[in-house]
C-alpha cells in the first residue's frame, strides 16, 4: 500500500519528488485515493497524517534536477502507473 507521508526536511525522506507540468515528463504517474485500503501499489497514494503510519515518506522538491522521482497527478486511477518501467525505486512505494 501507498501510505504517503510528506516529511518537512529531506534528510527524513526515502525519495525527492517533483511534481511535473505534464504527463510525459513523469517517472510515475499516481491518483489520491479516499482510504487507505484503496492505495495499493506504488501508483495508488493516500496519504497519512503521521509518520508512523507511512509506507513511504516523500520530500517535495522545486526543480526535476534534484528529484528521485519526477511525479504526475492523474485524475482517474487507470491512468496511474509507472511511465518509466526501469526507474529504481519501482515497487518500493507500497
Amino acid at each position: 500500500m501507498a501510505k504517503i507521508f510528506e516529511v518537512k526536511y529531506e534528510n527524513q525522506a526515502q525519495a525527492r519528488v517533483c511534481e511535473v507540468g505534464y504527463e510525459s515528463q513523469a517517472d510515475l504517474c499516481w491518483h489520491e485515493v479516499g482510504y487507505d485500503t484503496l492505495a495499493l501499489g506504488d501508483a495508488a497514494w493516500f496519504f497519512v497524517n503521521y509518520e508512523n503510519q507511512a509506507s513511504f515518506k516523500i520530500y517535495k522538491v522545486k526543480y526535476e534536477s534534484q528529484a528521485d522521482l519526477k511525479i504526475f497527478k492523474v485524475k482517474y486511477p487507470e491512468k496511474a502507473g509507472w511511465r518509466n518501467p526501469a526507474h529504481p525505486l519501482k515497487g518500493k512505494l507500497g
